[in-house]
């Protein structure tokens, strides 16, 4: 017994003064676990197309619509306006270089050395200044001495030949509506469809003439009278149906051959005015308003159809010219 004691003494390990003595088996040693490893996470961002790429393209686009919406203005302007409108157009925000004698007298903002400068909204910031009162409306510029008078002068030649050149054009489409228009009634009619050689329609400087013929077989009016023929009043009467709605004022004028009068107290100056005169009240008794009438003549035979022949039937006539409004 004695024996054993001894030897569990000799297997402890010798203990150092001030601590305790540790005693381990072996059993106890491989039971031990061991220590884990570290656990890695690893992420990986792929960079892709994904997302709303910012907001650049959005100001690619305004950009490129403000400069088509710009350009569509430009078309309508250039398409909108005549040649003087176009012409201030230009002049207005056409950079121009202003004298040192006129900087020198009127400085209105700014300074007087390098910088020096004008107010924009001054009237002789620039030489040219342009007036207007509307986009539409936009006048010629002021000459150099930018007097109001060379400004109204301007504006008011700029709207006279403005308005007699959309007058002229109403004029032209009208002239041509009633040409058509009196065409196909008398192509139309029976009885007047022979006649539609003997209706003439001339364009000329007062308007648009009218001119009813007279032929070997058809005259408007009795031989040496002024009294209508029956197909005559029906033909007269279509006239009249055309330009009784048109604002134009009319010249009736009345033609004869040379043939001579038979009479001392009658020639073919008054028969020519007295078919005039008669061709005028046909066309009032149709509706033509009578303040249209601007003049009734009769030029007897001064101005033939035919020059080289006055006794041509078709020298007896009557001419309607419908003038232009201008």
């Amino acid at each position: 017994m004695a024996d054993n004691d001894s030897t569990e003494k000799n297997t402890e390990a010798p203990a150092t003064a001030g601590s305790p003595a540790i005693i381990e088996s072996p059993a106890a040693v491989e039971a031990a676990p061991e220590p884990l490893a570290p656990i890695i996470v690893k992420k990986i961002i792929e960079e892709g197309h994904g997302g709303a790429h910012g907001g650049a393209w959005k100001i690619a686009l305004a950009d490129m619509m403000t400069a088509m919406m710009a350009f569509f203005l430009l078309m309508w302007l250039l398409g909108a306006t005549n040649t003087d409108q176009r012409k201030g157009l230009a002049d207005y925000f056409k950079p121009t270089a202003v004298t040192k004698s006129v900087i020198s007298v009127n400085q209105t903002s700014g300074s007087t050395g390098l910088m020096g400068g004008q107010s924009i909204i001054d009237e002789t910031a620039l030489p040219l200044p342009a007036a207007q009162t509307g986009l539409m409306q936009i006048v010629t510029p002021r000459d150099m001495t930018g007097s109001k008078d060379s400004e109204k002068d301007h504006s008011g030649e700029s709207s006279e030949e403005e308005k007699k050149r959309i007058s002229n054009e109403l004029d032209q489409a009208n002239f041509e509506k009633i040409q058509k228009e009196l065409n196909e009634r008398l192509s139309q009619d029976k009885d007047l469809a022979k006649l539609k050689e003997q209706v003439n329609f001339v364009r000329e400087k007062e308007g648009l003439r009218i001119e009813v013929i007279d032929k070997a077989d058809f005259s408007m009016f009795g031989l040496g009278t002024s009294k209508f023929s029956a197909r005559s009043q029906t033909l007269i009467q279509e006239i009249a149906r055309s330009i009784t709605e048109m604002p134009n004022k009319i010249k009736v004028r009345g033609h004869t051959d040379s043939v001579p009068y038979n009479g001392t107290e009658r020639n073919n100056w008054s028969l020519s005015a007295e078919r005039a005169e008669v061709t005028r009240q046909a066309l009032k008794t149709k509706g033509v308003d009578d303040a249209r009438f601007a003049r009734i003549e009769g030029v007897a035979d001064k101005e033939p159809f035919n020059p080289a022949d006055g006794l041509d039937p078709r020298n007896r006539r009557i001419s309607i010219t419908l003038m232009y409004r201008d």
